[in-house]
């Protein structure tokens, strides 16, 4: 038996893209720029994704240009002639994404009309207490 799991993170390059294959089946595809490494030794790769049926063409609108996402599937390294020579390409079968944050450059907006804000949190009760506690 084997196991073929990979997670992922990192930023999307360009927005998703809606496709219906000559099935009839939903994907979406998208390419995640992926750090390696930290400080001087830090490098990036580009890790190509799909994600098919229905969940995926509703996540799409999710998925712009930036967007930090955590991406787990079934991961492939596809081997393709290209100029005589040949080239990697690194691809995931996407089963899971996971939202991190807002896509570079979003701004926070404002509460919708009619829509009560969040609640402040209660006071802390151990506030009014004096230093003077002897432990």
């Amino acid at each position: 038996m084997s196991l073929n799991v990979c997670t992922f993170s990192g930023r999307l390059g360009r927005d998703a893209e809606k496709k219906v294959l000559p099935s009839g089946t939903e994907a979406i595809e998208f390419s995640i720029a992926v750090d390696v490494g930290f400080g001087d030794s830090k490098t990036t790769f580009w890790l190509r994704c799909s994600m098919f049926g229905n969940r995926g063409a509703k996540l799409a609108q999710y998925l712009p240009k930036g967007q930090l996402v955590a991406v787990s599937g079934e991961f492939n390294a596809r081997e393709y002639p290209s100029g005589g020579a040949t080239k990697t390409s690194l691809e995931l079968r996407v089963d899971k994404v996971e939202l991190l944050g807002k896509p570079d450059g979003a701004t926070q907006h404002a509460p919708e009309p009619g829509r009560r804000p969040a609640a402040k949190p209660a006071a802390d009760p151990f506030d009014s207490f004096d230093d003077d506690i002897p432990f």
